[in-house]
């Protein structure tokens, strides 16, 4: 008997160590941590990290730890595939965050879905993400980030309403992210009676967009919609400055990217978006404490996240989770779903303080109000209007 209470003795101190805890959450985070998406991924899984170490430094949840498995899914849909059934079958998630890429979540979450596992797109923003099973009976599919058909409108309303730009040139990527985008945009802009002078498409890891750009300025275009990564975003900044041809660039969120920011330099300048965060100023003291803990921790280049609002709603994420899963006091797929859609406490989130952000019906957490327009100055983005800078600090 003393030798087996010693062999298990060792056993417990063993596991203690190396903090492998019996009941620790295993919770998947996958993302393009290489290639062209990878300054989303990084931000995101960082915001990711800092939330997880914030909440397992406090005691957990439910006296449980949470354990990130993460995955680099490359912005490919094949290997989101292979990643979502090596989190489901072979270790046993509670839950997954991530996706980056609208294609890859389109094609990774049908298996979180038949496993009744909760998955959370922190970044992609596709439309038809949180809606692409309408008939099942539960949807296990949620979404921090804001949704193309917020985006879009924003776009659009800035564009015409704001600028009085009605000749209009669209240039999306070939991609679901570029394609899906371009379509809520051709909608948005229906509204206004706008028809764009130009429509254009190019694939990933194009470097010269000159034939696009030249029928954009042929047709007559006032103003360059975009819908894209930043790499090419930045051909896109970069070939305009090139045939001296002087238009604002007005698209989705993915012009903060420091993928386009710094590639363009000052040919970037000028270009707006919608954001649900700015890193600076920052508005409000949890603000503050996420971007000075983020720096702290991460060490980002000259200071600057490379994805601000990837890294905002990958944090927002977790303690989203977190909260749902201690509601639920249970791992299990469909409490926590219940719990998800029907949060009872308030969570103070960077992006927003999300009050029962989700419902059945609805597995959008961010709506129109939590969405403000950025431009980049000189390296950086800043509030477009003054007074969304002031309404951030509520």
């Amino acid at each position: 008997m003393n030798i087996r209470r010693h062999i298990f003795a060792i056993t417990a101190t063993a596991m203690l160590t190396t903090g492998a805890y019996a009941a620790d959450i295993k919770v998947g985070v996958t993302g393009p941590y290489t290639g062209g998406s990878s300054s989303m991924g990084v931000s995101m899984r960082d915001g990711v990290r800092l939330a997880a170490q914030e909440i397992n430094a406090a005691g957990g949840v439910n006296g449980n730890k949470i354990l990130l498995v993460e995955r680099d899914d490359e912005a490919k849909n094949e290997r989101g595939v292979q990643i979502a059934q090596e989190l489901i079958n072979n270790e046993k998630v509670v839950a997954t965050l991530g996706f980056i890429n609208t294609g890859v979540a389109l094609a990774s979450q049908r298996f979180y879905q038949d496993a009744k596992i909760p998955v959370i797109n922190n970044v992609a923003t596709g439309t038809l993400i949180t809606k692409q099973f309408p008939n099942a009976p539960e949807n296990y599919v949620f979404r921090t980030s804001a949704a193309d058909n917020i985006q879009a409108p924003m776009i659009a309303k800035e564009a015409v309403e704001k600028r009085g730009l009605k000749k209009v040139a669209i240039l999306a990527d070939s991609t679901n992210y570029g394609q899906l985008g371009r379509e809520d945009l051709e909608k948005a802009l229906k509204t206004y009676g706008v028809t764009p002078v130009s429509t254009e498409k190019f694939n990933i890891g194009d470097v010269d967009m000159t034939a696009q750009l030249l029928k954009a300025k042929n047709a007559g275009a006032d103003v360059v919609l975009t819908y894209a990564i930043g790499p090419e975003l930045a051909q896109i900044a970069n070939g305009m400055a090139k045939l001296g041809w002087k238009k604002p660039i007005i698209g989705s969120w993915t012009l903060s990217m420091a993928s386009f920011i710094d590639t363009a330099g000052k040919n970037g300048n000028g270009a707006t978006m919608p954001e649900t965060f700015i890193q600076q100023p920052a508005t409000t003291p949890k603000r503050k404490a996420f971007v000075d803990a983020y720096l702290k921790d991460f060490k980002p280049k000259n200071g600057i996240i490379a994805s601000p609002v990837s890294a905002a709603q990958g944090y927002d994420s977790v303690y989203i989770l977190a909260a749902a899963i201690k509601q639920a006091n249970s791992t299990e797929g469909p409490k926590i779903l219940a719990a998800l859609q029907d949060l009872k406490a308030p969570i103070n989130g960077v992006v927003t303080t999300y009050n029962k952000p989700y419902s059945a019906a609805n597995h959008e957490a961010i709506t129109t109000k939590d969405v403000v327009m950025g431009v980049v100055e000189n390296g950086r983005v800043e509030f477009l209007n003054a007074e969304d800078a002031s309404a951030k600090k509520k």
